[in-house]
């Protein structure tokens, strides 16, 4: 191994990243697949992916001078269960959410790292997904896993449980080779997923994904996939969990990553007694507290529509009379489904409001 490649990896892994491996700094290998994308709007309300493609698709339009991309992983795998012990475990969160917001606490790391290269002459620009790069693209060129079928990033080590993260630099660093792609037949992820949103190998229509519409989504969730949400109250981890890659999963060593008690203390219809002081409090410094606590309430109340019993019923009437109208549409909703239930009637929710919104 060339020794600066040597140095640079004894340094990632100095830092706590997991894996670290170099790719060259050129268009990005899908661009055209992910201009085609965009163009048939499957990126729903996430706008910004529209903003400046052409810079998107290639790293050298972000950072002048660009020679390589170093790719970086983080594992976050925290355990089967967020919830105490004797807890009716009765909402999903996706796991990255468990805790705090990775993006404070991988952006820490990069930084140090952008200082260790400065030293060795290299301008850097970093990200963890949050910067125009195709980081997916480029980690599967530098080895640091492939590209499966649910379009979430694979790693040999890691499975499914880690970030990305990379370094745009002006160093020219030799590149790995390739791993290649090792999903073969399997689509275990594709059948997983809830609402089908998964419409091809390596191909995801946003406007029908659960994580979407949990977190992206600013408005009122579809009457389409409220039920297929079923207790998911922020993001969905199906088509990750699904993944048998999964069986070389390791406990992630950062411990800010291990599920926060002041979160999963609280049974579902708790949530919706919140007010802006106790959510600020109890989501501080969580990725859950960017939604905010309308849309947040939202997804509890569609997650009550669908697992909740009457004893949940005088929270939500509560919430129904809510001033905020995207609470209070989604906590009828789940009255509807809880007294339809009550009554033998599964569909009666969905045909009533269908009726009453005329929602086709």
């Amino acid at each position: 191994m060339n020794q600066q490649v040597q140095t640079i990896k004894g340094w990632a892994a100095e830092l706590g990243f997991d894996d670290c491996r170099i790719a060259t700094a050129k268009r990005a290998t899908h661009a055209e697949e992910f201009e085609e994308w965009l163009a048939d709007g499957k990126n729903g309300e996430m706008q910004w992916l529209e903003r400046n493609p052409t810079r998107r698709c290639d790293p050298r339009e972000v950072l002048p001078g660009c020679r390589s991309i170093i790719c970086l992983a983080v594992n976050y795998y925290t355990g089967s269960s967020p919830f105490p012990e004797g807890h009716p475990e009765d909402y999903r969160i996706g796991r990255y959410a468990w805790n705090d917001d990775y993006h404070d606490i991988v952006e820490k790391g990069l930084a140090e790292f952008d200082g260790k290269l400065r030293e060795i002459g290299g301008l850097q620009r970093f990200y963890v997904d949050t910067g125009p790069v195709l980081e997916r693209d480029f980690a599967s060129d530098s080895g640091l896993g492939w590209n499966g079928k649910s379009t979430v990033q694979i790693h040999r080590h890691l499975g499914t449980w880690f970030f990305l993260a990379e370094l745009l630099t002006t160093l020219d660093l030799p590149p790995d080779p390739e791993f290649g792609d090792h999903c073969g037949k399997c689509q275990r992820c594709m059948t997983a997923c809830p609402t089908q949103a998964i419409t091809a190998p390596r191909m995801l229509d946003a406007r029908r994904c659960i994580s979407y519409h949990t977190i992206e989504n600013k408005g009122v969730i579809p009457l389409e996939f409220r039920r297929a949400m079923g207790d998911r109250i922020y993001g969905c981890d199906d088509c990750l969990d699904a993944c048998p890659w999964n069986r070389f999963a390791k406990q992630s060593r950062q411990i800010r990553f291990q599920a926060r008690e002041t979160i999963f203390a609280h049974k579902l219809r708790d949530f919706l007694e919140m007010d802006d002081h106790d959510f600020s409090r109890v989501f501080a410094k969580s990725p859950i507290k960017r939604i905010k606590r309308a849309r947040f309430l939202r997804n509890v109340c569609v997650a009550l529509g669908n697992t909740g019993t009457t004893e949940d019923l005088p929270a939500l009437r509560t919430a129904a009379n809510s001033s905020e109208a995207l609470i209070s549409e989604h906590a009828e909703w789940a009255i509807s489904e809880i007294e339809s239930r009550r009554m033998g009637y599964p569909g009666l929710a969905i045909g009533r409001l269908r009726a009453e919104s005329n929602i086709s």
